[in-house]
């Protein structure tokens, strides 16, 4: 009943009598969030029967910066992201006239570094995964220096004695942008010269946990998640970067690593037991509601229990569900279609 009263309200605030451009919804952005929309997508088309939205996995980046390039037939309509809109990207948005953006948190994902299932098991630190990582590290001095370890055994002498090798997203994906906060700053911070330095100089530390090496270490292997895996099935001695659910869905071929001894599963993700987690997010362009036809009722098929509830079928496809508060504070945003403030954006 709560669904059917939701949808209705959607539906009313936005009857807006207008010649629609596009008959069929356009969707960008993270290749996290990706398989969730999708199958939000293909509910939607089987239940309505209008066109099943068009769902293009393009990085969070990617996603945001088509996402705000303006308003009209050739934009998209939501863009899926695994973290939130920076500040920089709102003030895009708001000067190609991308003014009213709806922000919808629909559950949480877990950051996993995974190894082929076949490979000797391994457990890392997020302090081990700085030293191995990061463009420049402390030296026993406390001085940065650039990255020297070329093996695992050079990060730690009780790791294996073989080449590192990550292979993980570009830039432009969300997934980057986490691993570096949770993993790599983290992990830093475990270090006292690196605490020092962020007593002293916080940006000067900003600048050393999310500058990646770049000398064959970190492998970017793009927004093609799958094709990581396939590189770890060939090289078992090699890591990769992924989402939770992803790992999830592949568990045929890879496997989670412990991260300071605490692995990623949906329960430990959910009570915060694992604290490489984070929150995802659609969002909406609400100038094209009335103008793209289904935007309203795929809004309410997200937010809906069926999908979002603790027993629907996103949670079967590995979302880690929101909790009670958190998915009426999402399903009351959908149905005000409350629009994202200035002072709201870091």
């Amino acid at each position: 009943m709560k669904r059917i009263l939701l949808t209705a309200s959607l539906v009313a605030l936005t009857t807006v009598p207008a010649l629609a451009a596009r008959d069929q919804i356009r969707i960008v952005g993270s290749s996290t969030v990706y398989p969730f929309t999708t199958a939000v997508a293909e509910q939607f088309g089987k239940s309505t029967g209008m066109k099943t939205p068009v769902v293009e996995s393009t990085g969070t980046g990617g996603g945001m910066k088509l996402f705000c390039a303006g308003a009209g037939e050739d934009t998209p309509d939501f863009t899926n992201a695994s973290r939130t809109i920076k500040k920089a990207e709102f003030d895009d948005c708001v000067k190609n006239g991308v003014t009213e953006i709806v922000e919808l948190e629909v559950g949480f994902d877990g950051l996993s570094v995974a190894q082929s299932k076949d490979a000797t098991p391994i457990a890392l630190t997020k302090e081990q995964l700085f030293k191995a990582l990061a463009k420049n590290i402390p030296d026993a001095s406390g001085k940065l220096i650039p990255n020297p370890n070329k093996t695992w055994k050079d990060v730690d002498a009780s790791l294996p004695d073989v080449k590192i090798e990550v292979l993980g997203p570009p830039p432009t994906s969300g997934t980057r942008d986490s691993f570096a906060e949770l993993a790599l700053e983290a992990g830093a911070l475990k270090n006292p010269a690196m605490a020092d330095l962020k007593k002293a100089d916080a940006k000067a530390f900003e600048a050393v946990w999310k500058s990646i090496r770049e000398d064959g270490a970190y492998v970017e292997a793009g927004e093609n998640d799958n094709l990581i895996v396939q590189k770890l099935v060939a090289n078992p001695t090699a890591l990769g970067i992924f989402g939770f659910s992803f790992v999830e869905q592949n568990a045929n071929a890879i496997k989670d690593i412990p991260i300071d001894g605490v692995e990623a599963k949906y329960e430990t993700i959910a009570d915060g037991t694992y604290k490489m987690s984070r929150p995802l997010f659609i969002y909406v362009k609400k100038q094209h509601i009335g103008q793209v036809p289904g935007m309203a009722e795929f809004i309410a098929e997200y937010v809906s229990d069926k999908a979002l509830g603790e027993d629907g079928y996103l949670a079967d496809k590995g979302l880690v569900t929101l909790p009670g508060e958190q998915a009426d504070k999402t399903r009351a945003v959908a149905k005000d279609l409350t629009v994202l403030k200035a002072e709201d954006v870091k």
